[in-house]
């Protein structure tokens, strides 16, 4: 897109359009989304039955990659959207369904076991990065975020062997200190404290407050859960099946980490997507800067959409993050066409397309787009 198309959108307008696609959609919802939401948890839930129901027999990976798209799907398409809010409409949906019952207390290990704590992740997830895409304030902007790798002197294969490993360990090792980070951060400033101090050493340590609360809040239990509970179960048969649940629980782990890699990382980084250096200040150009900081990836029926967890449908969702998964669907060719009539880039690739396009950004080898460079 060029600098001269960029200015001249007609923000106001834009927002118009955007708008009247809203509420039409609001029009529409009801008892329908809530029965595919729960389509879907019983999909992820199958999968997941059958992935522990044979690890136990040897460790293997297609029961792994059963019970890593058990966890992907657990997180993507139901927490994901159950805690921005998507179902509180529906007086259908149960407290569980909804943002205020979902995942607090004891049903953290029922509704969403994972290294993130719910708190963490909202306020990393749906706040600062929802509203400051593409912004140095956006904790997922993978350009700023790999600064350190971009900038250094390692070759280039080097690089891309680093990022490799990454993405089968990203979870642990940078998005949940990330989000726990983010969390108390805002719990200081929320009380009137000053801000903590914050450093990596100090993230990971048990002998100060940051890395105390992050081991005892986020790792220990969900390894506790994941590692030694859940292979616990299957002791009735014997050793060797504890054994085998639990390395193929690690495979799981591993799988899961690559998958929600694969897809969310190209969400929002390439060459062709747009960063920002200053927030936006006003409804249409917001609305914008959604569109030109996310990514789609090939979109239309529910097998397909599944394995993508719904993240293909990203440029949609960060217009409207509080819509059930099913209207999704309905709204992308909508959204496309509002961008065909303002000349305004729709990206809409293959994943892995996507992928190198986003790894290419990750070791240096390109940048991303600014209204500057556009």
């Amino acid at each position: 897109m060029s600098l001269n198309s960029y200015q001249s959108v007609d923000r106001e307008q834009l927002a118009k359009d955007i708008t009247e696609i809203h509420q039409q959609a609001l029009a529409d919802i009801g008892p329908e989304d809530f029965k595919h939401l729960k389509k879907m948890e019983r999909w992820g839930k199958v999968c997941s039955i059958l992935g522990y129901g044979t690890a136990w027999i040897f460790p293997n990976p297609l029961s792994a990659l059963l019970i890593s798209q058990g966890s992907f799907s657990r997180w993507t398409q139901v927490a994901h959207p159950i805690v921005h809010k998507g179902y509180d409409k529906l007086d259908v949906a149960d407290k569980n369904h909804t943002s205020k019952g979902f995942g607090k207390g004891w049903r953290r290990f029922i509704d969403w076991p994972d290294w993130m704590t719910l708190p963490g992740w909202h306020h990393e997830h749906d706040l600062l990065h929802h509203y400051s895409l593409g912004e140095k304030a956006d904790p997922n902007n993978a350009q700023h975020n790999m600064e350190w790798l971009r900038q250094s002197s390692l070759p280039m294969w080097l690089r891309y062997t680093i990022v490799a490993v990454f993405s089968g360990i990203w979870k642990i090792i940078y998005y949940t200190p990330r989000t726990h980070k983010e969390m108390v951060l805002n719990a200081a400033r929320l009380h009137g404290e000053p801000e903590p101090a914050m450093t990596r050493l100090g993230a990971w340590s048990f002998f100060t407050p940051q890395g105390r609360s992050l081991w005892l809040e986020s790792v220990l239990p969900y390894a506790a859960y994941r590692f030694v509970v859940l292979p616990l179960l299957f002791l009735p048969l014997g050793t060797f099946a504890v054994t085998s649940v639990f390395l193929t629980s690690l495979m799981a782990e591993i799988f899961t980490n690559m998958h929600s890699f694969l897809v969310m990382i190209p969400n929002h980084a390439g060459d062709d997507v747009m960063m920002f250096d200053e927030k936006s200040h006003s409804k249409g150009e917001f609305y914008l800067r959604q569109i030109l900081g996310s990514v789609n990836y090939p979109t239309g029926s529910n097998l397909n959409d599944f394995f993508y967890g719904w993240l293909n449908y990203q440029i949609e969702h960060h217009l409207w993050p509080n819509m059930p998964l099913s209207q999704y669907q309905k709204l992308q060719p909508k959204v496309e066409a509002v961008c065909k009539k303002h000349n305004i880039p729709y990206c809409q690739q293959s994943v892995f397309k996507r992928l190198l396009k986003a790894v290419d950004v990750m070791v240096g080898k390109t940048s991303m787009l600014r209204p500057s460079m556009a």
